[in-house]
């Protein structure tokens, strides 16, 4: 008996799924093993003895060969033991949930803001196709997505809160911290995301807009005489939906790994802060942690979204 042509294909992005997160643990390990200097050297610093060198390396598992090393972490790893942290002798376990809570609370923000804003522009600009509104939507968005997220960032922080002094430079929230604070505290790194992904999925809805507008059905429509805002949003949008939902998920996987320059320009508490603290202190086990969760988050995105593709598809749901 065949199987169906659409499990089949799932089955495919599931595999390919583990199998690209399995080859991306592999360079995360051997990439945090060639950052410059000696780990046991830097714990203990210059000054140590060869043999109080030897003893950490070997209290530390660094005497052991790569493969077995890599081998007991990534069983770790699945297993929910992240392990300890050498900088502070903490639960990395410990270390990350706060901070991973935070970074999906400003993926979530910034997504809650762009993805809205960037259909409603996409149907916008698809409204109004090959006018001044379309081509100023255009220019304004590719002029955003074409700036890297760090001079977008200083740019927002140099004329809010500097100049305007009406938002904070730095991005802190704690603990307890009320929503309104928080969110008027993350208001210029989400408006650094969302100026990021909006263009892209603005084009991206525009395009399949557009595309969809040029069937015999919208043409039949516009014949029997309805108003262009109603075949635009009622008839053209709904069968659009599937390449703006796949765009949509792509860019939620940017949102949540892209955050890392952005944190970094607001010295947001956050995993990609915590990241960039630990390599500084070559903490090994914290950024291999940091890089697998970030590796984990983009794939498993990724892969919804192909599957979503694969499900939108009419031809793999009923094949003759």
């Amino acid at each position: 008996m065949r199987a169906h042509p659409l499990l089949k294909l799932v089955a495919q992005r599931l595999a390919l799924g583990l199998g690209t997160l399995l080859v991306v643990s592999v360079l995360i390990f051997i990439g945090t093993q060639l950052l410059p200097g000696d780990l046991a050297q830097a714990i203990l610093g210059q000054s140590a003895t060869p043999e109080a060198v030897a003893n950490i390396r070997a209290e530390l598992g660094l005497d052991r060969p790569a493969h077995i090393r890599y081998l007991d972490w990534l069983f770790g790893f699945l297993r929910g033991d992240f392990g300890m942290s050498l900088a502070n002798k903490q639960p990395i376990a410990e270390m990350i949930a706060g901070r991973l809570t935070n970074t999906l609370f400003l993926a979530g923000v910034a997504a809650f803001v762009a993805v809205p804003v960037a259909v409603s522009l996409g149907i916008l600009a698809a409204r109004f196709r090959e006018t001044w509104i379309d081509k100023t939507i255009s220019i304004v968005t590719l002029a955003a997505i074409s700036m890297p997220e760090f001079f977008i960032g200083y740019l927002l922080i140099y004329i809010f809160a500097v100049k305007l002094l009406v938002a904070p430079s730095l991005a802190s929230i704690y603990p307890g911290m009320a929503l309104p604070e928080k969110l008027g505290a993350v208001a210029l790194p989400v408006a650094t995301l969302s100026l990021v992904v909006i263009a892209h999925m603005m084009r991206m809805t525009r395009a399949a807009i557009v595309n969809v507008m040029a069937s015999p059905y919208i043409e039949m429509a516009e014949l029997k005489g309805l108003s262009r805002w109603r075949i635009t949003v009622r008839h053209a949008l709904p069968n659009a939906l599937s390449p703006i939902i796949n765009v949509v998920v792509l860019n939620l996987a940017y949102l949540v790994v892209g955050v890392v320059v952005v944190e970094v320009v607001f010295v947001y508490p956050g995993m990609g802060q915590l990241m960039v603290d630990h390599v500084a202190k070559r903490d090994v086990p914290v950024v291999q942690t940091c890089g697998m969760i970030f590796a984990a988050t983009y794939i498993l995105l990724n892969m919804t979204a192909d599957i979503l593709s694969i499900l939108a598809n009419p031809r793999l749901r009923h094949p003759k």
